[in-house]
């Protein structure tokens, strides 16, 4: 057996290990499926040891595979804060000044909030802004290395994802519907879910980076008759988004922060009040001043505008809850 393993292989091994299924195991790592299965043949090989009983409807760790996976996780997990210590640009040591790059998500967002704060608490850090527009896509990032920090839905990410990542939860965001102006329920000041029973709403089908967004959908919808908008491709930037979803005559599921899209109106959800779980997202490992001002500045904002209550009859996704506990 080698004794230096390639790290790329024991990603590829826990993501199969994870998924039970190589097509979505090679898509959570934005990896061809073939190239994916090359490289579990190539670390059998190293490691002297058959790790998958595999059939064209099922696949399962062996017991030797079954022994590796803690293993494989525990240097996963070591590599994450070897990479976290370094950092991305290639600073000399754990705390050199070096620039913290923070996922806002979006220009009108609760990340953007909390950077703009934490770089009045702290001028001498460099905070360096980038929009993804989904945790989904900002952890592979995170994974590695390319980034510091983000801001989503923890719980939508998939549990390995998760165990690399450090979170703090920062706020619950109320979750609205984006009518256009002519919809029927445009003049409600709330819009109760049963209201919606018969309509589609988008909420991002199709974007792979945003699919912890898609998931909380599907958890919401469910049960209610409300319909997702079928997968269409990603839309970049504000202005186009505003054109497709007026073009295509979609009401969009959001939240209470959200950009504001001519000739649509956003209006709150009722009965229940769906909440939209927010948390700071970082490499497990990192050590940063430009984080420790990151969470000062959530903390001094959920203080202040009470982010982090629940109002009576809140309706949270069972993952988000589980997370929570």
């Amino acid at each position: 057996m080698s004794r230096d393993i390639d790290p790329r292989l024991l990603r590829a091994f826990v993501a199969v290990a994870d998924e039970l299924h190589f097509t979505r195991a090679a898509a959570r790592l934005y990896v061809a499926q073939q190239a994916l299965s090359r490289d579990i043949r190539r670390l059998e090989r190293e490691t002297g040891a058959t790790l998958f009983l595999r059939t064209t409807r099922h696949v399962a760790l062996t017991r030797d595979g079954e022994r590796l996976l803690p293993y494989a996780r525990r240097v996963l997990e070591a590599y994450g804060e070897l990479g976290a210590a370094l950092g991305p640009f290639g600073s000399s040591g754990p705390f050199a000044d070096r620039p913290l790059a923070v996922d806002a998500a979006a220009p009108v967002s609760t990340g953007q909030r909390v950077l703009d704060l934490a770089r009045t608490r702290a001028p001498g850090v460099e905070f360096v802004a980038r929009y993804h527009s989904g945790l989904t896509a900002a952890a592979a990032d995170l994974a590695a290395g390319r980034l510091d920090v983000s801001f989503g839905r923890f719980a939508g990410l998939d549990a390995s994802v998760r165990a690399g990542l450090g979170h703090r939860l920062v706020r619950y965001e109320r979750v609205a519907v984006l009518l256009p102006e002519e919809h029927a329920l445009a003049g409600a000041a709330e819009v109760p879910l049963a209201a919606l029973a018969g309509e589609t709403l988008y909420a991002g089908a199709g974007n792979d980076g945003t699919a912890e967004w898609t998931d909380y959908a599907r958890a919401l919808f469910a049960g209610r008759g409300i319909g997702l908008a079928p997968p269409f491709p990603k839309i970049d930037g504000e202005a186009e988004f505003a054109r497709v979803v007026r073009k295509r005559g979609w009401s969009v599921l959001a939240s209470e922060v959200f950009i504001g899209v001519p000739g649509m109106v956003l209006r709150p959800l009722v009965a229940p009040v769906p909440l939209s779980p927010v948390s700071m997202v970082w490499r497990r490992g990192l050590r940063h001043p430009g984080l420790d001002a990151l969470e000062g500045a959530a903390r001094e904002l959920g203080d202040e505008g009470g982010w982090l209550a629940r109002p009576s009859g809140a309706w949270l996704p069972e993952a988000d809850l589980a997370v929570a506990r």
